[in-house]
């Protein structure tokens, strides 16, 4: 798509530096653009390339302006004034209305005539798929799934029986929302399966990543609510709950019965134990293990930062030996704490 970077300073609310009449049709890094390509500056690390960049239009804030030798777009959040830019010049392929021949509905489902169902996908009983929903090949939608306005299932996402997806919410392959939660009780030595009687409710404006899974309620629903981003390889136990806006990225695993308030941000492979509850505005840093509910805004740390192998293996051996050397100050401190009574009896 080919668009002038006149128009797209007045839609997205640019100061515009340079020539209105500029064409462009795709976005590309600073260093790989052409005359013909949107660039962006986010990050001040980028900006010794902007210098030397031979794109049409870049898009940057105030301060970088200055240094900028094409034609500048200037705003106050070039990351996201670039993405709104990416979707106007990349978009989606327009999807045929309809069924494939070779998907799989039941006569008890409604799928809204402006949809699309793909290839090999399979639609339940009592299933609603609503206006211009994308159901990607081999879907499978079981009974009673509610699918909102413009959800997007790329390809291969499992929604388990009953799950509720709101407008708008995009669902990468391999994805399963719905699947039964780890939940087992204890009887003698043996593990009794518990029921997993509720089911998954996802917000609108929702992005859940490749291979992610979202496990159903034991009793009430697990709930994402608006705005959530999972990244990929995510696993969502049964009966949590991730407030609005938040974002994970790819390996967290958030055990069952957590509550993640609104607008957190969770790193990569971050463990958080279940039945505890985050609050908003909570930022935790990759690979930190959370096993206490955290009250108060701010940025939580649990790791241990990598070392050169021949340091990390003495820190380690150190700790190991943490307990002796406890054991041994413990010896100490009774022992200087006889002899200063003894002192005292002297006196």
């Amino acid at each position: 798509m080919s668009v002038s970077i006149g128009e797209l300073a007045v839609e997205f609310g640019c100061e515009l530096r340079g020539d209105p009449g500029v064409v462009v049709e795709r976005v590309a890094t600073l260093a790989d653009a052409d005359e013909r390509s949107v660039a962006f500056v986010a990050n001040p690390r980028y900006r010794r390339e902007l210098a030397a960049t031979r794109a049409g239009a870049v898009v940057l804030d105030a301060a970088a302006a200055g240094a900028c030798p094409a034609a500048a777009l200037v705003c106050r959040n070039p990351h996201a004034t670039y993405a709104r830019i990416a979707a106007v010049l990349h978009p989606l392929p327009a999807a045929p209305a309809g069924i494939d021949p070779s998907a799989v509905v039941s006569p008890e489902a409604q799928v809204d005539p402006t949809a699309h169902v793909g290839a090999l996908s399979v639609i339940g009983a009592g299933a609603a798929v609503g206006a211009r929903a994308f159901i990607g090949p081999h879907c499978l939608i079981e009974e009673g799934v509610v699918v909102g306005e413009d959800v997007r299932l790329v390809g291969r996402v499992t929604l388990c029986r009953a799950v509720q997806v709101g407008a708008r919410t995009v669902i990468q392959p391999g994805a399963v929302i719905g699947g039964d939660g780890f939940g087992f009780a204890q009887d003698q030595g043996r593990w009794i399966k518990v029921p997993q009687i509720g089911t998954v409710r996802v917000g609108c404006d929702v992005e859940i990543g490749a291979n992610t899974t979202v496990d159903r309620g034991a009793i009430g629903d697990t709930v994402i609510e608006e705005g959530v981003k999972l990244d990929n390889l995510i696993q969502i136990g049964h009966n949590v709950r991730v407030g609005a806006h938040s974002a994970l990225a790819a390996c967290v695993g958030v055990s069952g019965s957590t509550c993640i308030g609104r607008r957190c941000m969770i790193a990569g492979q971050v463990g958080i134990a279940g039945h505890l509850t985050i609050g908003d505005d909570v930022v935790i840093t990759a690979r930190t293990g959370i096993s206490h509910s955290i009250t108060a805004p701010g940025v939580y740390s649990g790791h241990i930062p990598h070392e050169q192998a021949a340091t990390w293996r003495r820190l380690v051996a150190r700790f190991k030996r943490l307990e002796s050397f406890a054991t041994r100050l413990k010896a100490l401190e009774r022992r200087a704490g006889g002899a200063a009574d003894r002192e005292e009896d002297d006196d």
